[in-house]
């Protein structure tokens, strides 16, 4: 299997399955001297850890993170950062009857058609289990921006259909609820929306939106090295993402010309916005605004309620999965979001800094 390596100059690599021994990341072209230690991670993971709340998955894993490499006397050294995370609460035996079958909606079928083989327990490497790491290598990319003046954060705006009311946004709310939501009252209609979901066996998707501010001008570069095209490629390979749109996305095309421009105007010596229908990128290159995404999460694909399926025999059959999932995995996907806009904005400010791109 390739392709386990994620950016250009500040380049990840995770390794690990969902139920195997532990998961782990090794972070290169992390620049020297950068004060790092656990405690500059384990926030971010803590964010992302599951088993808080009655919606998400019930696995008491604590994600406590181990720097082993690339750090001395506090600081990054420039050399690879390898971080391990242990698995602490795997049950494998959850998944035995799914082992000849697969999930509809799942990776299941198509590892299998791939590669001939696949580790059933919790899906292996396709699981979400995997997204621990990038949250991991997220919390040192943001050491890089954030000494840049850049700051990424993210919220869920809409789940099962339900969409954020954005005149009562509120940043402070997200730190709040269990759903990183801005929105105090959606949040508290989720929460009775998404129990029913719970207890009915089922699940439902969401949508997640990422803000970077502070992002200066002229991060990204023309023709294929788009900040957007690589932020989007970021966002989709997030495992259950089926879309992702920047700035106003797939509404500009529902706009007039006029309507959808962003117009500027001179505030003394600076350049001023009007709008931010482009979500801070023009031509693929940042405008100085701050840049938007949003990605859309689907259903959670392991549920209880009974689907009808195939095996690896070719038989119909009907399959339930048990075990402790997430009735919406959009939840844990805020921050990892965020962490994979960080990791390319680290990127391309090293690629800036680097070659002038």
């Amino acid at each position: 299997m390739t392709f386990n390596t994620f950016g250009r100059l500040f380049r990840y690599t995770t390794w690990g399955e969902s139920h195997g021994e532990a998961i782990g990341c090794v972070v290169d072209g992390v620049p020297p001297r950068i004060p790092l230690s656990e405690a500059d991670i384990q926030p971010w993971l803590d964010r992302r850890r599951p088993g808080q709340s009655k919606f998400t998955t019930q696995r008491q894993e604590s994600d406590t993170v181990r720097i082993l490499s690339g750090v001395f006397g506090g600081m990054t050294t420039g050399t690879p950062v390898s971080l391990l995370i242990e698995n602490e609460d795997q049950r494998s035996k959850d998944y035995g009857e799914i082992k000849d079958s697969f999930r509809p909606g799942h990776a299941d079928y198509t590892y299998w058609k791939k590669y001939g083989i696949r580790d059933y327990r919790g899906g292996g490497r396709s699981s979400a289990r995997e997204t621990a790491m990038r949250v991991a290598a997220g919390a040192i990319a943001r050491k890089i921006i954030e000494s840049a003046g850049m700051r990424v954060r993210g919220a869920l705006v809409e789940m099962g259909g339900v969409v954020i009311d954005r005149a009562r946004w509120d940043w402070e709310e997200t730190e709040r609820n269990p759903f990183w939501c801005p929105d105090a009252e959606i949040a508290a209609a989720w929460e009775e929306m998404l129990g029913a979901i719970r207890k009915e066996g089922s699940s439902t998707g969401a949508v997640i939106e990422v803000i970077a501010e502070g992002v200066p001008a002229g991060l990204g570069a023309p023709v294929y090295g788009k900040l957007s095209a690589d932020l989007a490629a970021a966002l989709m390979g997030i495992n259950a993402v089926k879309g992702v749109e920047i700035g106003d996305g797939f509404a500009a095309a529902r706009l007039r010309g006029e309507q959808n421009a962003d117009e500027m105007e001179m505030r003394g010596e600076a350049v001023h916005f009007r709008a931010n229908h482009a979500g801070g990128i023009l031509g693929g290159i940042s405008s100085g605004q701050p840049v938007v995404a949003r990605f859309a999460v689907k259903p959670t694909s392991s549920i209880l309620t009974p689907v009808d399926t195939i095996d690896r025999a070719g038989n119909d059959t009907t399959l339930r999965t048990k075990g402790r999932h997430d009735p919406c995995v959009g939840i844990r996907a805020v921050p990892v979001g965020e962490a994979m806009m960080a990791c390319v904005l680290a990127d391309h400010l090293l690629l800036a800094r680097a070659y002038g791109d």
